[in-house]
């Protein structure tokens, strides 16, 4: 599936070096068929990130939603307060 990107000038050579693809008839950056959109985000116009038949893709997982309990690990970590039986 294409996705028609929205990339300042400024911007031209990261999307090319991710991929992306010009248009010179429409004068913009696309991407076709990519499975990993995180790279692209901030170049997707809103409404076009939705067309994606798999929305999970744009979901950036979380380790999970409890709140950090203070201890001195890292938020991936399991410490005393979040470790499984």
């Amino acid at each position: 599936m294409r996705i028609n990107l929205k990339t300042p000038f400024a911007e031209k050579d990261t999307v090319k070096a991710l991929g992306a693809r010009w248009d010179a008839t429409q004068k913009l950056w696309y991407i076709v068929d990519v499975t990993d959109l995180t790279p692209f985000l901030r170049w997707i116009p809103t409404g076009e990130a939705s067309k994606v038949a798999t929305p999970a893709l744009l979901v950036t997982p979380t380790h999970n939603d409890v709140p950090h309990c203070g201890c001195d690990v890292l938020p991936w970590e399991d410490c005393a307060h979040t470790a499984k039986p």
